[in-house]
């Protein structure tokens, strides 16, 4: 009876831990499904992840621009886009100093802006203007097999950049509706491009 006793209660105990199992293996599920359309390999999508983390995590040490300006990172196959607004330049190169240097970094495309940091209500408009252009590439159907979920958009002064692993059909169809879109000003292309067999 004690013996039954006790195998109760360790299995009661071990409870927790198998759940933590599940919700790793439930995890890891989540993963594989964000990652199932995406043209990067699943390492080069956990490297860009952990590559965004480590620059942010950089960037929050330095007080003046984590509280005073305004710098968005974006990691896509080992590209970094920074968009946002600093007051000075060197407040612009400070930042691409302290994201730069992470291993699997290739390259950075600093888009940050010297103005400024805007407020509320504009980015709150730009973030509806990428709302909108993610929208609007749901129903772009001429081309075969396009997959939106590989383009990453991100708007910033109402400026739309585009990054992601794409065909050059694929690229002027995405450029063409992004622009179309209400609020936009301009269209950067910050992509990586694919042909054949690589596209599929």
């Amino acid at each position: 009876m004690r013996t039954r006793t006790l195998a109760w209660m360790l299995l009661l105990c071990s409870l927790p831990l198998l759940g933590g199992c599940f919700l790793a293996m439930a995890g890891g599920a989540a993963v594989g499904a964000s990652a199932a359309h995406d043209r990067r390999g699943v390492g080069t999508w956990a490297d860009d992840k952990r590559i965004y983390l480590s620059a942010y995590d950089s960037l929050n040490k330095d007080k003046e621009l984590a509280l005073k300006n305004s710098v968005i990172i974006v990691v896509y196959n080992g590209t970094m886009l920074l968009v946002g607004e600093v007051r000075t330049p060197e407040l612009k190169a400070r930042a691409e100093r302290l994201v730069g240097g992470f291993e699997g970094t290739r390259r950075i495309v600093n888009e940050i802006e010297v103005r400024e940091p805007e407020g509320f209500w504009s980015r709150r408009r730009d973030n509806t203007i990428t709302a909108h252009v993610k929208t609007a590439l749901l129903d772009l159907t001429s081309l075969r097999s396009f997959d939106p979920t590989r383009v990453n958009v991100t708007t910033a002064h109402r400026v739309v950049y585009l990054m992601g692993k794409v065909t050059h059909e694929e690229s002027d169809a995405v450029v063409g509706v992004a622009r179309d879109v209400a609020g936009v000003e301009r269209v950067v292309k910050v992509f990586e491009y694919v042909e054949g067999d690589a596209a599929e």
